[in-house]
């Protein structure tokens, strides 16, 4: 389409530079002024005041002195830039000239710094926005970095001594520099914060936070140190189940938490064994002759419950999908509200994980999802069903399905009714499976609270001693 030229004017200063900026103007190349005002310095820099920079470019173009005056702007604007724009800039990685140059710990540029080399550390971002973390490096000359603990979606978690706590050990949590990912570091830094002013003495479980800052650009949260998760330990111990006695403590410990959550209306809504850790995750090996192999049996079950960054307040938007998907609730998956219920779910998809060593419903695809559903727990509720916006999924209340297909045999062969997984015929066992069952109740408003399954008779069992959740509180950070 034919682009009419604009004559330029004084009074057009905001509007030309707001369309200077403009995303089609830089797909096409197309400069609507003449090629003398067309700087690549200029372009980028925002340092000059307007009203100096356009009476300097009008007399330069009155004058016809073109070449001096082009010159002696670029000159300028390459050593007036701001460090403002510049830090800015580099960490979103719009100018590929700025991804060679890093910046000291100050912020500064390390080609101007004058300091030691220890001090002239470099900050990079990687092409994702992850903080380039090197072992020995050190955070507001506070965190010295000593080994990278794991990473994900969110950034990365480093092991670092705390120079100011006499060296002790501390889990940092580095989030991506991605807008998105610092919000949610920002909304889980408030619910820690809400939750330590509810737990001044930390007896429910709940991971506590040390410290949290911003660097440059990166969230960072300082935590306790704490041990494996539940599941990396089931993982390394070849996915074998937890004693029966372990799997009551821990469902004690958690169920203790997540009521402590829900009476300050709170959801944690992303309850799976990667967010449930050891304090310490040391163990004992012995041979286990059934499965052949060596097996390691934790020696403390004590549990702390992490990453707050998907919890929800009552009073909050609810989003309409949570849950990681193989412990999302059939409410969430039909898209019918939720609630605290749907922690409850979660939490009884995590006990049958740790009695089996196996994920309860393991798929990735609603429809299939709630066949494996109704396969082991019984047909869904015609209220659900009928209420449900989601009806491609169902024909006459009943689940579109094809039990011949590749799915439909897989789903056939791996899900079976819940008490068919139970190992013995025992009251403990028994008591645990109803204890499941309860749990994993399709209506949520039938579905048991957690203040009513701390009452099961499961947890009669436990020792006085084991149900003195003050005496969990100590740990050992010096590992």
């Amino acid at each position: 389409m034919h682009r009419r030229k604009r004559r330029w004017s004084p009074q057009d200063t905001r509007t030309w530079k707001r369309r200077r900026i403009s995303r089609s103007w830089e797909r096409d190349g197309r400069n609507r002024l003449s090629p003398y005002w067309k700087s690549p310095a200029r372009s980028h820099s925002r340092s000059r005041k307007n009203k100096a920079y356009w009476e300097r470019s009008h007399k330069a173009w009155s004058k016809n002195d073109r070449g001096t005056h082009s010159i002696s702007f670029q000159s300028e604007s390459y050593s007036t830039k701001s460090s403002v724009v510049e830090k800015s800039r580099s960490r979103r990685h719009l100018n590929h000239h700025t991804s060679c140059r890093h910046r000291s710990r100050s912020g500064s540029y390390s080609s101007k710094s004058h300091r030691s080399a220890k001090d002239s550390q470099t900050i990079e971002d990687d092409k994702e926005g992850h903080l380039v973390c090197r072992i020995g490096d050190r955070i507001l000359d506070r965190y010295e970095i000593v080994r990278i603990l794991g990473e994900g979606t969110f950034g990365r978690v480093v092991e670092c001594f705390d120079r100011h706590r006499g060296g002790t050990k501390v889990a940092l949590k580095i989030i991506r520099n991605v807008k998105k990912y610092r919000e949610a570091a920002q909304l889980e830094i408030n619910v820690l914060k809400k939750i330590q002013e509810q737990d001044r003495e930390n007896k429910n479980m709940c991971v506590m936070m040390w410290d949290s800052f911003d660097y440059h650009g990166h969230a960072c949260i300082a935590f306790e140190l704490l041990g494996k998760s539940t599941f990396d330990f089931q993982k390394e111990n070849n996915y074998l189940p937890y004693p029966l006695k372990q799997i009551r403590d821990m469902a004690f410990q958690l169920f203790h938490a997540i009521k402590f959550l829900h009476d300050n209306k709170l959801t944690h809504t992303d309850l799976k064994p990667e967010n449930i850790l050891f304090v310490n995750s040391d163990f004992n090996t012995s041979y286990n002759e059934a499965q052949n192999c060596e097996e390691k049996c934790v020696r403390n079950p004590s549990i702390r419950i992490i990453d707050f960054g998907s919890a929800t307040f009552d009073h909050e938007y609810h989003s309409t999908i949570v849950a990681t998907r193989h412990y999302r609730p059939p409410e969430v998956l039909l898209e019918l509200g939720w609630a605290q219920p749907c922690d409850v779910w979660s939490l009884g998809c995590i006990l049958f994980e740790y009695y089996t060593g196996s994920t309860l419903f393991q798929t990735h695809d609603n429809r299939e999802h709630l066949v494996m559903m109704e396969k082991i727990l019984g047909p869904l509720p015609r209220r659900m069903v009928y209420k449900t916006k989601k009806q491609k999924y169902f024909r006459n209340g009943s689940l579109i399905w094809d039990e011949t297909s590749a799915d439909g045999r897989y789903v056939s062969k791996n899900c079976h009714p819940l008490k068919t997984y139970k190992k013995e015929d025992s009251p403990e066992h028994n008591e645990l499976f109803d204890l499941l069952q309860r749990m994993l109740e399709y209506s949520p408003t039938l579905r048991i609270s957690l203040d009513e399954a701390l009452r099961h008779p499961f947890f009669t069992r436990l020792t006085p001693e084991e149900r003195k959740l003050g005496s969990r509180t100590s740990r050992d950070l010096s590992r």
